[in-house]
């Protein structure tokens, strides 16, 4: 029988850390968080010194049992969750369930700490055993309970105010206004013409193509040139100085002019290697290179980092992938050193190890940057073993942490300023790889570069001829080229993300959870792969910026964020940093709930009136989306709406596309039983209505030009599976025998019940309808009703933390996916 019982958070994790332990330790997983808040109101109490009441999490309580049961037996606890303020939190819960019923007793408990899950690691780590850390605890709780109190007010006001389904998060929002401020500013960029000329060249060996600089003694801005007529100007110009030194030799070789070389800048420039991964940039660069959401980054990372089986056994690829870190472990660093030494000569490494600075401040513990758990497995030594997904960001992290310990990259640059005439001034530039250095192993992908630079991106070599001072190269011809100034990009993921960390929005742990959250409350799309805010995500903006600004502010979160970081330093005291927050919120939360109306918040968009009838048409959002608004021909009479069709926007309809959506409802004609057909939008999308029914609209269908021919079929479908789901009805009692997705059931309308599988539904009787309903349970309420857990105050006795626990400090975990802090 195992002596001891260790806990961690992934039966994945349990199954790798099982094959280290020896026969005394039995490991079991978590599978996450143990217990949450309740789902309620008043679950953090603000005035009794934000005592916070939770329960355990309904699908977890099985494994809280069987972990129980387990340590009954055992000697002593082993808490290794995960090295984080929420791994933290999980063993304290943890401890604090097992003091409730009473099991650990004099037992002791250890809290143990690695950031790989190798052999080795796992061995170091029990040998650094401590105790729980009551700063992380205090953070975690710290973080919960703001989340809670900022989407359990701020999410109900949306829904009464705006529409339901609505939510706000501490997080969320600030993340959606970057969003939306972004597409403020792309709406309105005006944009501006500009104008480059470029000559196109030759010299004996090769083509190559220079850029105007300077043109009649003056230098070249980016809106010098801006119209055409000023670049076909100064293009005969160009060309009428360029033939002053044309040749005949040169006329015979097709040149229209000829330049002459004036200056040849030769330069030679470093580029030093990108620092290993942390969480933010790892996101950043597999959104880039391998077209990840951060989301997809964080799942595959997880389980490189809680083991996989290869041929040495299951085994941790990276380390922990939570990480505001940059620095490496010093063995990581010397056998880094010695796979470049091996692998591509000891010319490629640098005189000493490569030392990194963090600049982002990181509350947790000493973590290290992401990093292979051995430089020494290759990439291609793991197929056969590893997932595409998984193969790929493994790579990625292995190149990336070889990469940053190798030699900088020698680039040589090279200017040449050719000279057309006395007065202007062409430039060709080039640039080639002297010493590929790290750039053998690795280069950092970019994001979207400024428009109108005139610059291009990269390191890729663009060589030119050698020329000297004094030379004569042939002008094939001079090109003027018109452009437009862009306005700034939409956000990728990748951009986000680095704005997020920019700005100190949230932590990097929690950004795939930010923009998932975001995309499943329909306030942003995803459109060729860049976030667009949806008219709803526009409202709710607008909302919060109009009446909660401060707390949606970019500057209040991230200060928001240093001051849990300094709790979880053990700098600054949880309970205070919330009366700080609590008290004015609580205040503008109500001033607005009692001042503000719905129709101060869902302020429409006039449109201009309908050319045929004079009536004003509007663009809004309400409780059931976006739509356009027709106003009534008289005061008491009633406006008509029709909802937006995707894709379209109250901010940017037009009239034109306003009248089309009012041509809904369509009336396509009659069904063969003379039933009315015609087609509309509604709540949950396109249909077709026959009589008093209705048959949603395929995804090929359009409501605008259905077909009557199309809706019969679409009714005939319709028709075909409300038979099949029909078996039976007794007409006196109104009680109906159906087909649904589990089987054939009882129904009286409010009440199911299902048939036992060895009887013929076809065969129930009334009476035997009625007896199944009555022994049926009663549906559950849409409320959901949880049993309530004593909520314990303290830490157990048994065990000490790096400082006492006050009875007012009961921390309390987050129930979903770690990091997901915004949903209320």
């Amino acid at each position: 029988m195992a002596k001891n019982l260790l806990i961690v958070e992934s039966p994945a994790k349990a199954k790798t850390i099982n094959k280290y332990l020896g026969a005394d330790f039995e490991v079991m997983a978590s599978y996450g968080h143990v217990r949450d808040l309740r789902p309620k109101e008043g679950a953090v109490e603000p005035d009794n010194d934000f005592a916070m009441h939770y329960e355990v999490i309904d699908q977890n309580e099985k494994h809280v049992a069987a972990i129980s049961r387990a340590m009954k037996k055992a000697d002593a606890l082993y808490l290794a969750t995960d090295p984080d303020r929420e791994g933290e939190a999980i063993s304290w819960h943890l401890v604090e369930l097992l003091n409730e019923k009473k099991i650990l007793s004099d037992k002791p408990v250890y809290r143990v700490v690695f950031h790989e899950i190798t052999k080795r690691a796992v061995g170091d780590a029990m040998g650094q055993l401590r105790t729980l850390s009551t700063d992380l605890i205090n953070a975690q709780q710290a973080r919960r309970a703001l989340d809670y109190l900022v989407g359990f007010n701020l999410s109900p006001l949306l829904w009464r105010k705006i529409q339901r389904g609505l939510s706000a998060g501490r997080v969320q929002s600030p993340a959606l206004r970057m969003i939306v401020e972004r597409e403020e500013e792309i709406e309105a960029f005006q944009s501006r013409e500009y104008w480059t000329i470029e000559a196109d060249l030759l010299t004996k060996s090769q083509p190559f193509i220079a850029r105007l600089t300077h043109y009649q003694e003056q230098k070249l801005g980016q809106f010098s040139i801006t119209t055409q007529v000023d670049a076909e100007k100064a293009e005969k110009t160009l060309l009428d100085a360029a033939v002053q030194n044309l040749t005949e030799e040169a006329k015979d070789h097709g040149a229209v002019g000829v330049l002459i070389v004036t200056d040849v800048t030769k330069k030679q420039r470093r580029r030093n290697p990108a620092p290993p991964f942390t969480t933010s940039t790892v996101q950043q660069e597999a959104a880039r290179k391998l077209g990840f959401t951060a989301a997809r980054t964080m799942r595959i990372a997880q389980q490189l980092y809680e083991g996989i089986d290869t041929q040495d056994g299951p085994v941790g690829l990276i380390t922990y992938m939570r990480t505001d870190s940059v620095t490496l472990a010093q063995e990581a660093l010397v056998e880094i050193r010695d796979y470049i030494g091996q692998r591509y000569g000891q010319d490629k490494l640098p005189p000493e190890a490569r030392i990194f600075k963090t600049k982002t401040k990181n509350a947790q513990e000493a973590h290290e940057a992401i990093r292979p758990t051995s430089a020494m497995r290759t990439p291609d030594s793991l197929r056969g073993h590893i997932s595409n997904d998984q193969y790929r960001l493994y790579e990625l992290i292995w190149k990336r942490a070889i990469a940053c310990q190798m030699k900088h990259a020698t680039i040589n640059t090279v200017a040449i300023d050719l000279s057309c005439g006395v007065q202007n001034t062409f430039r060709a530039t080039g640039s080639t790889i002297a010493d590929s250095g790290f750039m053998a192993v690795y280069r950092e992908g970019v994001d979207d570069k400024p428009s109108g630079t005139g610059e291009e991106s990269g390191e890729d070599e663009r060589t030119l001829p050698p020329l000297a001072t004094g030379d004569r190269v042939d002008l094939r011809g001079i090109r003027p080229e018109q452009h437009f100034t862009e306005p700034p990009p939409r956000y990728t993921e990748a951009t986000l993300v680095k704005s997020l960390e920019e700005y100190g929005i949230g932590r990097p742990s929690t950004y795939a959870s930010i923009i998932s959250t975001l995309q499943q409350r329909e306030y942003v799309e995803l459109e060729k792969k860049r976030f667009r805010p949806t008219d709803v995500g526009r409202i709710v903006n607008r909302f919060l910026t109009d009446y909660f600004n401060t707390y949606v502010d970019y500057d209040f979160t991230a200060k928001m964020e240093d001051q849990l970081d300094a709790v979880a330093r053990g700098e600054k005291e949880w309970v205070s940093l919330m009366q700080s927050f609590w008290g004015a919120f609580k205040d503008q939360v109500e001033q607005i709930e009692t001042q503000v109306t719905r129709k101060d918040v869902g302020k429409s968009r006039e449109l201009g009136p309908d050319p045929s009838s004079g009536r004003m048409v509007h663009a809004g959002v309400g409780r059931y989306g976006a739509y356009v608004r027709l106003d009534p021909e008289d005061p008491e009479g009633k406006p008509r709406f029709a909802s937006l069709r995707a894709g379209q926007s109250i901010n940017t309809i037009t009239m034109e596309e306003a009248l089309t959506l009012f041509k809904l409802p369509r009336e396509l004609g009659e069904t063969s039983d003379g039933e009315a057909v015609s087609a509309n939008i509604g709540r949950f999308g396109p249909y077709v209505r026959y009589g008093s029914k209705f048959a949603s609209l395929g995804k090929e269908d359009d409501p605008y030009n259905i077909t009557l021919e199309r809706a019969l079929i679409l009714v005939d479908e319709a028709k075909k599976r409300e038979a099949a789901k029909h078996i039976k009805t007794f007409t006196e009692s109104g009680i109906r025998i159906l087909n649904g997705r589990w089987g054939p059931y009882v129904t009286d309308g409010s009440k199911n019940a299902r048939i036992p599988k060895d009887r013929e539904p076809t065969e129930i009787t009334e009476i035997e309808a009625k007896e199944l309903l009555a022994s049926a349970k009663a549906p559950k309420s849409s409320a959901k009703v949880t049993k309530k857990k004593a909520a314990s105050k303290k830490v157990a006795s048994k065990k000490k933390t790096s400082k006492k626990v006050a009875s007012r400090k009961t921390p309390v975990e987050l129930a979903r996916k770690k990091g997901e802090e915004d949903k209320p």
